[in-house]
């Protein structure tokens, strides 16, 4: 399962919009189309917007080859900016746009270097399909038998290059025949978990149930939940890490009923250069997500909206981080900077 496809000359993602309705495929040659998807959603997923953006760079500079060097080169620095404005939270499209700036200027810094970009996209959409896999097999090592899972938003095959964060963990256990079921999160305002991960998971044929996101807490109570793996869109050196809003919410639910926590990435979503969560940059997303629903208006017009696209769970309320190279146990800052410092 995949929703990004290199095509030579073009970039083909998913419309993640319209699922899980219509399964529609689009076309992209113009790398400013590809930063509007990236801001509309049609692509999302930290994971999959890295690469998104690392094609969406091959794209500017076959546009931009019959130019000479120093029109290239400026041309070049104002597609990476544009694409770094698409979405400011993800980290991974930050580390793959320096990827591919460096590779640009490894590669001569002109249009000679197009095939030493396109070779660097490919090698990022693969390493992140390389590092979901190993995930996916050292999470299934923390679910037992028959384990209920709860996770919230979308972490899945089409939110990275393909396997998934934490629905590799999902997978990779069932396989082992280790799930019993997994309870899909709704994930308000714009519904991930329904459209998205439900969808994902009855494709694999893995048990799912679908909730609103304030049934957690009763089922919590029941009994009904025994871990909860979701993804990361960014974390902080301290483990401190935004995910989807609600995140949070469920973290202290999990602590409260004595549940394992664990979040689930790859090491591109680690930003090391920032000390905790107060630093990470929240994505503050139209209103008329909050006070329309498919469409239709279901709040008063000219209602004031709050409508941040993730929150910060304090790395005090995970169990562990699971990562390409194993899992992380506390003490978190410790551990993540031996591994990824």
């Amino acid at each position: 399962m995949d929703a990004i496809r290199w095509q030579g000359d073009s970039l083909a993602l998913l419309d993640q919009t319209k699922l899980p309705v219509e399964e529609v495929w689009e076309d992209y040659t113009d790398y400013r189309k590809v930063a509007d998807a990236i801001r509309r959603l049609v692509v999302r997923g930290a994971p999959a917007i890295g690469i998104a953006a690392a094609y969406a760079v091959c794209l500017a500079a076959m546009e931009l080859q019959c130019q000479d060097t120093a029109q290239f080169r400026a041309g070049m620095a104002r597609a990476a900016k544009e694409l770094a404005a698409s979405r400011p939270t993800a980290v991974n499209l930050f580390w793959a746009l320096d990827r591919m700036t460096l590779a640009l200027s490894a590669g001569g810094g002109g249009p000679e270097a197009i095939p030493a970009l396109v070779r660097e996209a490919e090698a990022i959409h693969r390493e992140d399909i390389s590092m979901n896999r190993k995930i996916g097999k050292y999470g299934a090592e923390l679910v037992p038998e028959g384990a209920r899972i709860l996770t919230h938003c979308n972490a899945g095959a089409i939110a990275t290059g393909g396997f998934g964060t934490a629905l590799g963990v999902v997978r990779a256990a069932h396989a082992a025949g280790g799930v019993e079921m997994v309870y899909c999160d709704e994930t308000r305002p714009l519904l991930q978990g329904a459209r998205l991960t439900a969808w994902e998971l009855m494709r694999d044929g893995i048990p799912a149930t679908l909730i609103t996101d304030s049934m957690a807490a009763s089922l919590m109570a029941q009994g009904k939940i025994d871990m909860v793996f979701l993804g990361c869109d960014r974390m902080a050196r301290n483990g401190d890490f935004a995910n989807k809003i609600g995140t949070y919410g469920v973290a202290v639910l999990a602590a409260y009923h004595g549940i394992p926590f664990y979040t689930v990435l790859p090491s591109s979503t680690i930003d090391m250069s920032i000390p905790d969560g107060k630093h990470i940059v929240i994505e503050e997303r139209d209103p008329a997500e909050v006070t329309h629903f498919a469409g239709v208006q279901t709040a008063p017009e000219g209602i004031r909206v709050c409508n941040p696209a993730f929150d910060v769970t304090p790395h005090k309320l995970l169990t562990g981080i699971v990562t390409e190279k194993g899992v992380i146990h506390p003490p978190f800052g410790e551990r993540l900077l031996e591994l990824f410092g």
